[in-house]
């Protein structure tokens, strides 16, 4: 019976460590410069109407020119992120260019915290999937 009670106060102590853990802000990842791992590209998140969109605001030579050769011949301004909006678990649903092959995915963004999220594209039907971590850049 004493081990049953002492642990009462441990349990309520780490119910108020979750409880204070920062909240991931919606406000602080729908808007902002985020990177791809490679650093090869820089996106601008936004609202677009009630939709959250992301335009390439800077991209590396090769980046310019492997967009090119897809077909994409001016890749600072291309949406790259479209129509995006937040299901009820918190998963963004919405459409991804991919400039080097050039074409658009259906997408999915998750925030792992406040400055890195996880974009993923699927060819079709959650099949044939690539996860890419895209980290804040201010």
């Amino acid at each position: 019976m004493r081990f049953t009670l002492s642990l009462v106060p441990a349990m309520a102590l780490l119910m108020q460590v979750a409880l204070a853990a920062p909240a991931i802000d919606d406000d602080q990842l729908t808007q902002g410069v985020w990177r791809n791992k490679k650093n090869n590209v820089h996106v601008q998140a936004h609202r677009c109407g009630k939709s959250v969109c992301g335009t390439i605001i800077w991209a590396s030579d090769k980046a310019k020119a492997d967009a090119r050769a897809a077909g994409t011949p001016n890749l600072i301004g291309r949406q790259l992120f479209e129509d995006f909006r937040k299901d009820e678990k918190g998963v963004w649903h919405g459409r991804v260019f991919v400039p080097d092959i050039g074409k658009t995915f259906s997408g999915t963004i998750r925030a792992m915290n406040n400055d890195m999220i996880k974009g993923t594209g699927c060819l079709f039907a959650g099949l044939f999937c690539k996860s890419q971590i895209w980290t804040r850049v201010k």
